[in-house]
C-alpha cells in the first residue's frame, strides 16, 4: 500500500534496538526487525528532502550494513516502513503505558477460568480478559451479536487509530482506497461457531443465525475494521497459528512498498519443569506506513519496521526442529547479526519449543553474551493467532522506555539455555538492532 496499513491479530517474534530501533516454532517460524526513531531530521545524504511539519516529524538513525543473507536496507522513504499507532486489548486492559507497566512489574495476568464452568477440565487458569468495555468504539446491537474476538479487534484497531491521530476527520482528508487492514486470528470466532453448530444439532437449521458464517470466518475482523472507517484498501486475513501476526506484519510491509497503499493497520519459559503453555485473549494491531506518507502528515513517528522473512520447518505439524535450522533461517534471512542485543522470544514453555528457539538463536548469534531475552507469554499467556501483536507491542516500549520485563515463574533454568533470560525482575536495557 503506498502510505498506511492496519495490521496485527486478535485471539512471532521482533529483534530490536533504542535509538535505533527496531516463531511458530512449529512450522511456520516468522521473524520481522524493528527499531526506534531519533527527533532529528533525516540526513539528506540518505534520503530525498521531504516536507514535515510540526515538533513531531522524526527521522531515524542508520542501522549497520546488512550481510549477504540479509535483504538490502530500504533507502527509498516511499519503501521504508514505520509504525505511527498501536492499539491493544490485554488481560491488563487497553491502555499501553498501563499494560507495559505491569509487565515490567512482572505481574501475572493468568487466573481461574470465570467465563465458564471449567471445573471438569485438566487446565482451569488462563490470561483471561475480564472488565472489557467497547463504550464508544462499537454500537449496542452490534456489540452484543459479536464474538469476542471481533470485540477485540474492532477496540484495538479504532484505538491503533487514534494514536496515529487517524480518526474519522482526519481519515476524511486522505485517500481511503490507499489505506488497507490487514488482521489476522488463529482461529476466527469460535464462540460464533460453535454456537451455530449446537443450533444445527438441537434444533435445526432454521434456528441458525444467519451471522453463523460471517462472524465465524477468520477475514472477519479485517472487513469489520474496513466497514467500521470507511478503509478501502487491500483487505484480508491472514491465519499461521502463533506466527499470524508477524506474517501480517510482513504482508502490510511489503503491500506499502509496492506502492499499494500508504498506510496499513496491520506460562513458564525456558524453566526446566515448564510443561506447556497457557492460553490468554488479547489482541494487538500497528498501525504501519510509508516513511514518506508518515512525515508528510506530520505522523508521531513510534518505530521502523526494518523487514522480515518467512520460512517453514517441514518437519511435524506442531513441534519445531530440534536443532532450530527453520528458525534461525529465517533470523538470518531477515536481519544480519549486527549489534543485536535483545529478543522477545516466542517462549511458549513447551518442552519441545524453547530449546529449539535457543539453539537457533545461537546459531545466528554466536556470541550470545550480550543478548538479552525475555519471554512476554509468561505473565499475559499464549495468545495464539494474537501472540505476535501484543509482543510487537511490548517490544516497541522495551525499545523506547529502555526497560525489559521479566520473564517470570523462572525457577530452575535449563542448563542448555545460557542466554540471559531476565529472570522474574525487569532489567534496564539500552536495545539496539
Amino acid at each position: 500500500m503506498a502510505g498506511i496499513v492496519l495490521s496485527g491479530s486478535c485471539s512471532s517474534r521482533l529483534l530490536l534496538r533504542d535509538r535505533e530501533a527496531g516463531s511458530n516454532g512449529a512450522s511456520l517460524p516468522q521473524y520481522n526487525g524493528l527499531r526506534a526513531v531519533d527527533t532529528m531530521h533525516l540526513p539528506s545524504s540518505r534520503t530525498p528532502k521531504l516536507s514535515c511539519s510540526g515538533p513531531k516529524c522524526r527521522t531515524i538513525r542508520a542501522m549497520a550494513s546488512p550481510t549477504v543473507s540479509a535483504p538490502k536496507r530500504e533507502t527509498d522513504p516511499k519503501k521504508r516502513i514505520v509504525i505511527t499507532g498501536m492499539g491493544l486489548v490485554s488481560v491488563f486492559g487497553s491502555d499501553i503505558d498501563y499494560f507495559y507497566n505491569k509487565l515490567l512489574e512482572g505481574e501475572s495476568g493468568i487466573t481461574q477460568i470465570d467465563k465458564f464452568d471449567a471445573t471438569n477440565y485438566s487446565v482451569r487458569f488462563a490470561g483471561q480478559i475480564r472488565d472489557f468495555s467497547s463504550k464508544g468504539y462499537i454500537d449496542g446491537k452490534n456489540d452484543r451479536r459479536l464474538d469476542d474476538c471481533w470485540r477485540y479487534c474492532l477496540v484495538a484497531g479504532r484505538r491503533a487509530l487514534d494514536e496515529a491521530n487517524l480518526g474519522s476527520e482526519a481519515l476524511e482528508k486522505l485517500d481511503k482506497t490507499r489505506i488497507g487492514v490487514l488482521v489476522g486470528t488463529g482461529m476466527g470466532g469460535l464462540t460464533a461457531f460453535s454456537n451455530g453448530v449446537e443450533a444445527l444439532i438441537q434444533k435445526g437449521y432454521k434456528k441458525i443465525t444467519p451471522f453463523f458464517i460471517p462472524y465465524s470466518i477468520t477475514n472477519m475482523g479485517s472487513a469489520l475494521l474496513a466497514i467500521d472507517t470507511g478503509l478501502m484498501g487491500p483487505n484480508y486475513s491472514i491465519s499461521t497459528a502463533c506466527a499470524t501476526a508477524n506474517y501480517c506484519f510482513y504482508a502490510a510491509a511489503n503491500h506499502i512498498r509496492r506502492g499499494e497503499a500508504d498506510i496499513m493497520r496491520a506460562s513458564r519459559p525456558w524453566d526446566k519443569d515448564r510443561d506447556g503453555f497457557v492460553m490468554g485473549e488479547g489482541c494487538g494491531v500497528l498501525v504501519m506506513e510509508s516513511l514518506d506518507h508518515a512525515m508528510q502528515r506530520g505522523a508521531n513517528i513510534i518505530a521502523e519496521y526494518l523487514g522480515g522473512a518467512v520460512t517453514c520447518d517441514a518437519h511435524h505439524m506442531t513441534d519445531p526442529r530440534s536443532d532450530g535450522l527453520g528458525v534461525s533461517s529465517c533470523i538470518s534471512k531477515s536481519l544480519e547479526d549486527a549489534g543485536v542485543n535483545y529478543v522477545n522470544a516466542h517462549a511458549t514453555s513447551t518442552l519441545a519449543g524453547d530449546l529449539a528457539e535457543v539453539n537457533a538463536i545461537k546459531k545466528v548469534f554466536k556470541n550470545t553474551s550480550e543478548i538479552k531475552m525475555n519471554g512476554t507469554k509468561s505473565m499475559i499467556g499464549h495468545g495464539l493467532g494474537a501472540a505476535g501483536g501484543l509482543e510487537a507491542i511490548a517490544t516497541v516500549k522495551a525499545i523506547t522506555t529502555g526497560w525489559l520485563h521479566p520473564t517470570i515463574n523462572q525457577d530452575n533454568l535449563e542448563p542448555e539455555v545460557t542466554i540471559d533470560t531476565v529472570p522474574n525482575v525487569k532489567k534496564q536495557h539500552e536495545v539496539n538492532v
